[in-house]
């Protein structure tokens, strides 16, 4: 790895787990001592459940390691020393030509391990998010620990009154107009976040005449419209204030003109970055909103149906957009907070570097693709 390469490893490292790092080096440190991490890990595999999994941008020259077109991957970064990250990393892409071949040769691992359905079902995510990642492998058997899903009581109890909220006219649409009472939306929105027999709303997939397939991850992706809206709303502050801080940070130490110049033009950038992307969120959940109310208040279902049918999507859009903004909140939050030392101008611009190509559109990603 070069240098700068190393630098990443070890800010990633120290990092707390965000929306497009899942730091399992730091859980494992964590909690290695644990009950809970030793009888439910994620991974089997000893190495795997030491890694870092992160969702990547892919750069020109890495698009040729995939059969199809996509514009992330999930990347497996595992430290050569756990103790020493200065020694760097080997890494593989999730799906990436030979995949199945490369886990075999470097890890062991042959194509039907339970880690490798594991690698997959995650890959088909569009971020880290905790609460999508606990979804996504209970919904597929998979129940690992909590030490791996940073969700506070606080937070489950916060989500659950936002959908209590949201499902309020569904509810009342279901009873015949009638307002639903307390229990009712308490149990819809229970169901809603739950995985028993697919959310156990079986009776609005045949309302809106989708199959059970169609309707289960349908489902699945408008719980992670649900999850988003929530967390736009929910860090909204905290977005304005890391932008502002994004435009008026400075280095410490010697800074050359190169860096100097560099820096001053990533606060720009950035700042507008974060406010185009915000931007493009709450686009794409009004795509929701609209459907949504267009079921509930005109009691006209095919809207709801047709964004059930897009929301697959429609919700790696969101997550792409979303995501980059998690990342750069927890992030910025946990490298800036009250009691950190201030970064240096290499280290600064390693920071504005990864959160650029994080806010970069979909459209950018392919020109240079194409270029």
């Amino acid at each position: 790895m070069s240098d700068r390469a190393v630098r990443s490893l070890e800010n990633l490292e120290r990092s707390a787990s965000t929306a497009r790092v899942l730091n399992l080096l730091k859980i494992s440190r964590e909690h290695r001592h644990t009950a809970e991490w030793r009888e439910a890990p994620l991974f089997q595999t000893p190495a795997l459940n030491a890694c870092l999994l992160v969702k990547h941008r892919l750069r020109r020259n890495e698009i040729d390691s995939f059969r199809g077109r996509r514009q992330t991957a999930t990347k497996v970064i595992v430290p050569i020393d756990n103790g020493e990250l200065k020694s760097g990393g080997r890494y593989v892409f999730v799906n990436q030509i030979n995949f199945e071949m490369t886990l075999m040769e470097v890890f062991g691992i042959p194509p039907e391990h339970p880690d490798v359905t594991t690698l997959r079902l995650i890959d088909k995510l569009p971020s880290l998010d905790p609460f999508l990642l606990r979804e996504q492998l209970r919904r597929s058997g998979i129940d690992p620990a909590p030490c791996y899903f940073a969700l506070s009581e606080a937070d489950l109890q916060n989500m659950l009154n936002f959908v209590k909220a949201e499902i309020t006219p569904l509810v009342a649409l279901s009873m015949g107009g009638a307002s639903g009472n307390g229990n009712s939306i308490e149990r819809m929105a229970s169901k809603i976040l739950s995985n028993a027999g697919e959310d156990g709303m079986d009776a609005l997939g045949q309302t809106l005449r989708l199959n059970p397939e169609q309707y289960q991850e349908g489902v699945f992706c408008w719980k992670g419209f649900l999850y988003y809206k929530w967390s736009l709303r929910s860090m909204t502050s905290q977005i304005s204030e890391v932008a502002d801080r994004v435009a008026s940070v400075k280095p410490v130490g010697p800074v050359d003109q190169a860096a100097r110049d560099y820096i001053a033009r990533g606060r720009h950038v950035l700042r507008a970055r974060i406010v185009k992307t915000c931007a493009a969120v709450r686009a794409t959940l009004q795509v929701y909103d609209e459907a949504y109310a267009s079921l509930t208040r005109d009691g006209n279902p095919s809207g709801f149906r047709d964004f059930l049918l897009e929301a697959p999507s429609l919700f790696a859009r969101l997550g792409d957009q979303l995501g980059a903004i998690q990342h750069i909140v927890s992030f910025w939050t946990f490298r800036f907070g009250p009691h950190a030392t201030p970064a240096g101008a290499e280290e600064l611009m390693d920071i504005f570097m990864d959160f650029e190509t994080g806010l970069r559109g979909r459209d950018e990603t392919e020109d240079a693709i194409a270029a």
